[in-house]
């Protein structure tokens, strides 16, 4: 039996994942534990510390570090204008939890900008010259280069996202789908008929998801999904008053919106006041993020929670094991990870 215990369910090496099912913990706090970090009850340190010698688990991360060709860095690189990264609130926060995790190694952290054509073939040559041991990449597109590229070079990656239902890179993402279900199932509860989605990007998986759960709950009611009540956005406060001038212009009762983004509920919201529409009166609105942004609007902004602090420091524990284990950004190996964190929603005055 002891031999037994000491492989993992694919046969090899026990995992961090495996490690971490067996404990009852995440990963995040498999490695916390492993690293030495005091920011662990002493109840979980045993659970962990009991699962690893359970299962025979050897560490083999990249905070310990292999020597050889080794740069003790890794890139967070986000492939969105600057004016972008600073004015949405998901993209400090993901950095937030990032450099959190981060913090407990002796990696440094490189925050690189791919907005444009000139600072895409600028970020190849700088991976093509291997200045990186790991790359995360947030806010990808279903038609972004960048994983290519990563995957030609064979450096480490984590998306945050996936960028389809068959991703092939490691990846952290949140319930989407089930983020889209619990925001319409909330305004459904509270009586609400007509109720329009201000969706984000369709090119981007999250948003789809969020589609989908948006027209798997209208359906749960018996109700009929109306196309002419979803209209996609950007996920910035322009492109939520755009759609929201839309959607009044298409259904003048509507009486609830959900929007993709808390970003874009605040757009969506300057367009409602501006029409006479009351909150949550005559239309209540439910954001996605649960941001700064939605505990301080007027009224409080009811919001989809999306752990993205958590999420950062899920991707840095995924790509350091796959620094640890030298695998490329896309193998053959066909135990991808791909992590999915719940979503919560948070009920305030605007709904």
């Amino acid at each position: 039996m002891a031999g037994h215990g000491a492989r993992g369910r694919s046969g090899g090496r026990p995992t961090l994942e495996e490690v971490a099912a067996r404990a009852g913990v995440g990963r995040g706090t498999v490695s916390r534990v492993i690293n030495g970090s005091p920011r662990v009850s002493d109840a979980t340190r045993a659970a962990v510390q009991a699962a690893v010698a359970e299962l025979g688990y050897v560490p083999n991360t990249a905070a310990r570090a292999l020597a050889a060709n080794r740069t003790d860095a890794i890139a967070l690189v986000v492939p969105e204008p600057e004016t972008r990264f600073f004015a949405e609130p998901y993209f400090s926060d993901m950095l937030r939890g990032v450099g959190a995790e981060l913090s407990e190694t002796e990696l440094q952290l490189l925050l690189i900008f791919a907005g444009n054509d000139r600072e895409r073939r600028r970020l190849a040559q700088y991976l093509a010259a291997h200045r990186v041991d790991g790359v995360l990449l947030v806010s990808v597109h279903a038609d972004d280069p960048l994983p290519d590229l990563l995957s030609q070079l064979e450096i480490p990656a984590v998306i945050s996202g996936r960028r389809s239902a068959d991703e092939i890179l490691p990846s952290v993402d949140s319930d989407n789908f089930g983020g889209g279900v619990a925001a319409v199932e909330h305004l459904i509860s509270g009586g609400r008929r007509t109720i329009a989605h201000l969706a984000g990007r369709l090119d981007v998986f999250g948003a789809q998801r969020r589609i989908d759960g948006y027209c798997a709950a209208v359906r749960d009611a018996g109700r009929e999904v109306d196309e002419a009540l979803i209209v996609p956005g950007d996920f910035t406060e322009e492109g939520g008053r755009r759609g929201m001038t839309e959607l009044l212009a298409r259904c003048p009762t509507l009486d609830a919106v959900f929007a993709g983004s808390d970003v874009m509920a605040a757009g969506a919201r300057q367009v409602l006041r501006e029409a006479g529409r009351r909150i949550p009166d005559d239309v209540a609105l439910v954001g996605y993020d649960d941001s700064a942004i939605a505990r301080h609007m007027d009224p409080p902004l009811t919001s989809v929670r999306q752990p993205i602090e958590e999420m950062g420091r899920a991707m840095i524990d995924l790509l350091l094991d796959e620094i640890a284990h030298r695998r490329p950004a896309v193998s053959k190996d066909l135990e991808r990870r791909q992590v999915v964190l719940p979503t919560e929603l948070v009920a305030r005055a605007s709904s």
